[in-house]
C-alpha cells in the first residue's frame, strides 16, 4: 500500500473505525506536535536541560505536518456537514493544531540557531 493510500485511508477512518477516527488521530497528532514544540522551545531557551532542541523542533515540525495533512485529506473526503457524525468539526479543529506545531517547532529551531549552538 502506498503511503498516500494510508494517509487517505486514515483520514477517511474507514480501516481503522467510523468517520471520526480520522478526525480524532488528526486531533491526537496536532497536540501531540504542540506539546513536542512547546518543550522543543523551552530547551531553545534553556529553561530545560534535556534533550535536544533540534530534535525536538524537527519532531514538531513532522507531526504537525502530519496531523495537518491528516486533517486536510479528512476535510476532503468527509461527507455531510458538522453535527452528521463524520468528524468533520475534529478535523477543522485540527487544522490549526497541526499548524501550530509546525510553527513552534520552526520557532525552536530558530532560536536554537541564534543561540550560537553548532549545527549538524
Amino acid at each position: 500500500m502506498s503511503t498516500s493510500a494510508v494517509l487517505i485511508a486514515a483520514a477517511e477512518g474507514g480501516i481503522i473505525g467510523d468517520g471520526r477516527t480520522g478526525a480524532n488521530l488528526a486531533l491526537g497528532a496536532g497536540l501531540l506536535g504542540l506539546m513536542i514544540g512547546w518543550l522543543a522551545l523551552a530547551r531553545a531557551g534553556g529553561r530545560m536541560d534535556t534533550g535536544s532542541a533540534r530534535t525536538g523542533g524537527r519532531s514538531a515540525i513532522a507531526v504537525g505536518a502530519v496531523g495537518t495533512v491528516l486533517a486536510v485529506l479528512h476535510l476532503a473526503t468527509s461527507s455531510g456537514g458538522p453535527g452528521t457524525g463524520n468528524g468533520l468539526v475534529g478535523a477543522v479543529a485540527a487544522v490549526p493544531l497541526g499548524l501550530g506545531a509546525v510553527f513552534l517547532g520552526r520557532r525552536a529551531l530558530t532560536r536554537f540557531r541564534r543561540a550560537g549552538q553548532p549545527i549538524g
